[in-house]
C-alpha cells in the first residue's frame, strides 16, 4: 500500500505516513513553495503560546510544528497516529514528549490543555466530527482550538489555476522529492475534497466550539480558523 484512498482507513493513512516520514519536512517545503513556514508562524502567532501553558500539537508528525511553541515556554505534547513520523521526529527532538495517538480518541483526560491545534492533518481524519470533539473534550474551560487546514482560494480565476496545481504539478515534483509520491496524490485529492472555510467553521460548532471564526492566509490556499471552549 502507497497510498491511502479517500474514505480514510486509519491503517492505511498511518501506512502512508511511515512511508513519508524521512523526507516529510524537505518534500512540503519545495511542494509549498517556502510557503508552509509561513503559514506555520501564523499558527504559533494564534496558538500565542506562554510559559506555564500546556499546548497539545495534534498530527504534528516530525514535531516541527511543535518547536515554536517549545520556545515560547509552553509545556507541548506532540501527538500523532504515523509512528514513522513519530520516531524520525524522536531523532531530530529527542527532548520532546512525541505521543502516538489517534485523533478521535485521544489518549489524555478531560480539561486538560489551554491550547489544542492541528496543522494540516484533519483532513486526513476519517472521522472530522469525532475529532473535533476530542479535542474539545481535552480542551480546559476557556481554552482555545487553533485549526490551520487548506481551504478553498476566494478568487474563482486562482481557484483553478489552483486546482490545476493540484492535480497536475504536484505529482511530478513529489516524484522527484518524496520516496513514496502516490502519497502526494492522495493528498492533492484530499486537498480538492476537503470542506470550504464556512462548511468548517459550521463543523466546530457542531462540536461546541465557540466564538469559531476563520482567516484566509495566501489567498484561501489556507484558512486559521480558531474556538474557545465555554
Amino acid at each position: 500500500m502507497t497510498r491511502a484512498s479517500l474514505d480514510k482507513q486509519p491503517h492505511e493513512v498511518a501506512s502512508m505516513f511511515d512511508r513519508v516520514a524521512a523526507n516529510y519536512d524537505l518534500t512540503n517545503d519545495v511542494l509549498s513553495l517556502g510557503q508552509d513556514r509561513v503559514w506555520r508562524k501564523e499558527v504559533a502567532k494564534a496558538v500565542g503560546a506562554r510559559p506555564g501553558q500546556k499546548v497539545l500539537d495534534l498530527a504534528a508528525g516530525t514535531a516541527t510544528s511543535s518547536l515554536p511553541f517549545a520556545a515560547a515556554g509552553a509545556y507541548v505534547v506532540p501527538c500523532d497516529f504515523s509512528l514513522g513520523m513519530l520516531q524520525e521526529g524522536k531523532k531530530k527532538h529527542s527532548w520532546l514528549p512525541l505521543t502516538a495517538g489517534d485523533a478521535t480518541k485521544l489518549p489524555f483526560k478531560d480539561d486538560v490543555f489551554d491550547t489544542v491545534t492541528i496543522s494540516f492533518g484533519l483532513r486526513n481524519v476519517q472521522d472530522t466530527d469525532a475529532a473535533l470533539r476530542e479535542l474539545y473534550r481535552v480542551t480546559k474551560p476557556g481554552g482555545q482550538v487553533v485549526i490551520c487546514e487548506f481551504s478553498q482560494p476566494t478568487w474563482a480565476p486562482f481557484r483553478t489555476v489552483y486546482t490545476e496545481y493540484l492535480m497536475r504539478a504536484l505529482p511530478p515534483v513529489a516524484r522527484a522529492m518524496s520516496s513514496n509520491p502516490d502519497a502526494y496524490v492522495y493528498l492533492a485529492e484530499s486537498i480538492r475534497e476537503w470542506p470550504d472555510q464556512p462548511a468548517l467553521a459550521a463543523l466546530l460548532q457542531k462540536a461546541g466550539w465557540g466564538k469559531v471564526a476563520w482567516r484566509n492566509l495566501s489567498g484561501g490556499i489556507v484558512a486559521l480558523h480558531r474556538g474557545t471552549k465555554d
